[in-house]
């Protein structure tokens, strides 16, 4: 079992029993709405988090996000939530431009 806090989404904690699913999928089974534009395809960065705690228990990273991070559109502590498969607790923040007008964001 691992968790993912995200830090200023006022502490939230999503459980994870399976880590063959994406940082996306564990919010969507959790009920969580998280930006993400391309259907979580990993064809954009409009999911993408920081990390704030723990980028070592995540997966490295996969083609898509090397090639943002090439592009400069991903930096070195954000991941996207579509293609990051994490397997130990993670503490994350979601980004100004990523967060959602419906929900109340903590600093």
């Amino acid at each position: 079992m691992a968790k993912i806090t995200i830090q200023n989404l006022c502490g939230r904690e999503i459980v994870l029993q399976d880590f063959s699913k994406s940082v996306l999928t564990h919010f969507g089974l959790h009920k969580l709405d998280w930006m993400h534009a391309c259907g979580g395809k990993g064809r954009c960065t409009t999911c993408r988090f920081s990390i704030v705690k723990g980028a070592d228990h995540i997966a490295p990273l996969t083609k898509a996000e090397e090639r943002y991070r090439e592009q400069k559109l991903l930096q070195l502590n954000e991941r996207l939530a579509c293609q990051a498969i994490v397997f130990d607790d993670i503490v994350i923040s979601v980004p100004d431009d990523g967060k959602l007008p419906h929900l109340d964001y903590s600093e």
